[in-house]
């Protein structure tokens, strides 16, 4: 008689564990989900977004200060955007890189199919054919986490350079969702 309350012992032990780890409370499944749900969402890439210039409020003389506003759209799948997009002016053989705006905070975006994120590049006007002055005539654009760019003509004027640095007077905001 004694066996029976044993195995009666060991049955509702096996159920207790069962149910505990069928349950989910122990989060250990679901985390496990999550960070795989989270690596399997890649950077986002230029071959697989659209990404558009304009319309741009230029500067209209040396000295002022104008924006280029720039929408990214993304045609596949999930992908993120995550800091600032790498940019480039280029006028001949001359290229300087493009600094992101140290005030802004970045915040890692996710794009589902369809949706729009935006960033800006400011830039102070220079004077034609000064000596602290790129008269550029490209920007190129690249998303982090990728070595793939885009060209777009650049028709906005010179971009004043920062005195004495080497680099031009412009920055670029990190990446928003469109409508925020």
């Amino acid at each position: 008689m004694r066996a029976i309350p044993i195995a009666v012992t060991a049955l509702v032990a096996a159920l207790t564990l069962t149910a505990c780890g069928d349950s989910g409370d122990d989060g250990g499944d679901n985390d496990t989900k999550a960070t795989a749900s989270a690596a399997a969402t890649a950077a986002c890439a230029i071959g697989q977004v659209a990404l558009e210039a304009g319309p741009a409020s230029e500067a209209p003389a040396a000295g002022d200060t104008g924006i280029v506003p720039f929408t990214i759209t993304n045609s596949g799948d999930q992908c993120t955007l995550e800091g600032f997009p790498g940019v480039g002016l280029t006028a001949g053989d001359t290229s300087a890189t493009v600094a992101g705006d140290e005030a802004a905070q970045p915040e890692k975006l996710t794009l589902a199919k369809d949706d729009t994120a935006t960033f800006t590049i400011t830039y102070v006007r220079g004077e034609a054919a000064g000596a602290e002055s790129l008269d550029a005539t490209t920007v190129q654009i690249s998303l982090p986490g990728a070595d793939t760019t885009k060209d777009f003509p650049w028709s906005y004027g010179p971009v004043a350079g920062k005195t004495g640095a080497g680099e031009p007077d412009a920055t670029v905001s990190p990446f928003q969702r469109a409508g925020d």
